[in-house]
């Protein structure tokens, strides 16, 4: 927890309170501050400061703004990918909130099982969001949206999506063409699940404006695929 992270409703009074039981014990315990000393906070939404720790009470911690501080940039993309096993769901949206992504698409595809639809994880996708914000210390909530079918997806809301300044790069191992390295202009990132696109999938996907790109001759998991990705746009 590089950040602690603060609800508006939290941070309208002259002293702010801290009371989500993990983030006191983080405080207390792991970092074990004390009255006078500082931390970084973030207002949700809003932006970050640097606070002074007033008082402690058995339950909450009342801290003061000392000074405002930047907040971490986003990247520019929007990133789609096939929704992934739910103990991997968790992995990926905390590490796609880390590293920036402005916009996160869960879809559906042929390999993707559909009980993964059911399960609780899709639920408590706010509190993977505020672990990944907290890691990166950052306040502003990336757009989270589900579709549960592929083809409505790629042709009706897909299209929307792309211009000639913000083209859609399908990551798929079989295509002939490498990806794209430090790019400096929005886009789309689609990767599939663990056992890839079926031909047909990866034909609507690129007959409705996709460009379908490899990643080098090792086949890579879905959070490996998304880190790499936005590692050798985004450099």
């Amino acid at each position: 927890m590089n950040i602690v992270l603060l609800e508006p409703e939290d941070a309208q009074e002259a002293l702010w309170g801290i009371w989500q039981p993990r983030q006191y014990q983080h405080i207390i315990q792991h970092l074990k501050l004390n009255v006078g000393d500082q931390l970084k906070v973030g207002v949700r939404h809003q932006t970050r400061y640097l606070v002074e720790i007033k008082k402690i009470d058995v339950e909450k911690i009342w801290v003061a703004p000392i000074q405002q501080d930047p907040t971490p940039a986003k990247l520019p993309v929007t990133l789609v990918v096939a929704l992934p096993r739910p103990k991997v769901l968790r992995r990926l949206v905390m590490d796609s909130v880390t590293l920036g992504v402005k916009k996160l698409i869960l879809i559906h595809s042929y390999r993707v099982d559909k009980s993964y639809w059911q399960t609780p994880f899709l639920q408590q996708l706010d509190h993977y969001v505020t672990l990944g914000l907290e890691q990166a210390g950052d306040v502003i909530v990336p757009e989270i949206e589900l579709y549960p079918r592929f083809k409505p997806f790629v042709e009706d809301i897909l299209p929307q999506m792309m211009d000639k300044d913000r083209p859609a790069y399908l990551a798929h191992p079989y295509a002939e063409t490498t990806m794209p390295y430090a790019i400096d202009h929005p886009c789309s990132i689609i990767i599939g699940p663990e056992g890839g696109f079926i031909p047909y999938e990866v034909d609507l996907l690129t007959k409705n404006g996709c460009q379908a790109y490899h990643l080098g001759n090792r086949i890579l998991r879905t959070e490996t695929a998304v880190s790499y990705v936005l590692g050798r746009l985004f450099v």
